[in-house]
């Protein structure tokens, strides 16, 4: 009887706690965050599914890559970390055009989590393209005092593969869903 009551107890555990597959050494470390919570995206979305009422999900993708390359469905906003400078310049280092941070990108997110009846201390889940700035902007979250922030490894793009195609992984590559049509109470309107 007690043995029937402890393995009852360990598989409730098992399958209600929040156990991700990514291993940290197997992350590059532009994509670590000082959380050092991850998920990929297969994953996010199975938690979703299972949990989504208790989950923020948010693409922080700039509007563009967004109006030009999809969002994922289940994503419950877009909250851009970063816009394309004013006026567009040229970042050498990156041969691409420069980025500035969203000044009300912290605020946009407390919003959302208000909406969504959530806290500070319930999970947000954070998307950009491959990875990186979802990194950067976990870090923003955690030092602002958010606790449970995860970034999405590998994006709604994907990483890079030798032939500089994203088709390794990521939202769209693993076949989850995602459109083309945006749903105006998703978007970020703001500036």
């Amino acid at each position: 009887m007690l043995r029937a009551a402890v393995m009852t107890l360990f598989f409730y555990y098992v399958c209600t706690a929040s156990v991700f597959a990514v291993d940290k050494k197997d992350i590059p470390e532009y994509k670590q965050t000082s959380a050092g919570l991850y998920v990929t995206s297969s994953e996010a979305f199975d938690e979703i599914q299972s949990q989504g009422n208790e989950i923020l999900f948010l693409d922080i993708r700039t509007r563009s890559e967004i109006a030009f390359v999809g969002m994922p469905v289940a994503a419950d906003a877009n909250v851009p970390y970063m816009f394309m400078a004013k006026p567009m310049t040229w970042n050498d280092d990156w041969d691409s055009f420069k980025m500035t941070g969203n000044p009300d990108f912290l605020n946009a997110v407390k919003q959302r989590l208000e909406e969504k009846g959530l806290t500070e201390d319930d999970k947000v889940f954070l998307m950009c393209r491959s990875g990186g700035r979802s990194a950067a902007a976990v870090d923003l979250l955690t030092k602002a005092g958010f606790t449970n922030v995860y970034s999405v490894v590998d994006g709604y793009e994907g990483d890079t593969a030798k032939n500089g195609k994203r088709i390794l992984n990521g939202w769209k590559n693993s076949d989850l869903p995602w459109s083309y049509k945006l749903d105006k109470k998703k978007m970020y309107l703001a500036n």
